[in-house]
């Protein structure tokens, strides 16, 4: 719950520095807990912005906010631009946290309130004997592609623990780019699994009976 404190002024931050929207996405359960939370003193953040609507003084030319563009080549060098702009963003924001991966032989992909079950998940895991660690997504674009393959590099396998159908596989086994099996174990429609479901899964991956 602290982290979506933190993560609205990071979020304002982002969007007034790169001019893009940002969205913070919350589950259901995170949405229903009650935490105590801290509100730090933070200073607002002054970005040079040549780009803004402020009167020129008859200084410069006119800055002309627009995003219609009739001119194809004009066009084209608005979305070249933009998609450097987009590149910036994935080198300076992308996030992840990651838990015991260095040795784990099972590396498990969780977040929201997933990632507190699977993280249980683990802890029993290598109390048993089972190497597992766990990797979690923070910003999920720009989505940690490489810090997912990097935390899976001494992985045997991987499984994607998710409060729904399984909507980031595709995103690990994209990361991962074929380099480790990806399985998925989760339950939807409210239903929360529980750490004994997530270390039952470990353990048949661990014995390969899954």
């Amino acid at each position: 719950v602290q982290e979506m404190v933190d993560l609205v002024f990071k979020a304002f931050d982002y969007s007034d520095k790169y001019r893009v929207p940002s969205m913070i996405l919350g589950d259901g359960l995170l949405g229903q807990m009650m935490e105590p939370v801290s509100f730090p003193e933070t200073e607002v953040k002054q970005y040079e912005k040549p780009w803004a609507v402020t009167g020129t003084q008859n200084s410069r030319k006119p800055n002309i906010v627009n995003s219609l563009y009739l001119q194809p080549n004009e066009l084209e060098d608005k979305i070249v631009e933009r998609f450097k702009r987009y590149e910036l963003i994935k080198k300076e924001v992308t996030e992840s946290e990651s838990y015991r991966t260095e040795d784990a032989d099972i590396l498990l992909v969780a977040y929201g309130a997933a990632y507190r079950i699977a993280r249980s998940a683990v802890e029993q895991a290598r109390e048993n004997g089972v190497k597992a660690g766990i990797i979690r997504p923070v910003t999920l674009w720009p989505y940690p592609s490489e810090a997912i393959a990097q935390a899976a590099q001494n992985a045997k396998q991987v499984l994607v623990v998710e409060m729904s159908m399984g909507q980031m596989v595709e995103d690990v086994r994209l990361a991962l780019n074929g380099a480790r099996p990806v399985q998925f174990f989760g339950h939807t429609g409210g239903i929360v699994p529980t750490p004994k479901e997530v270390l039952q899964v470990i353990e048949e991956m661990n014995r390969g009976e899954r």
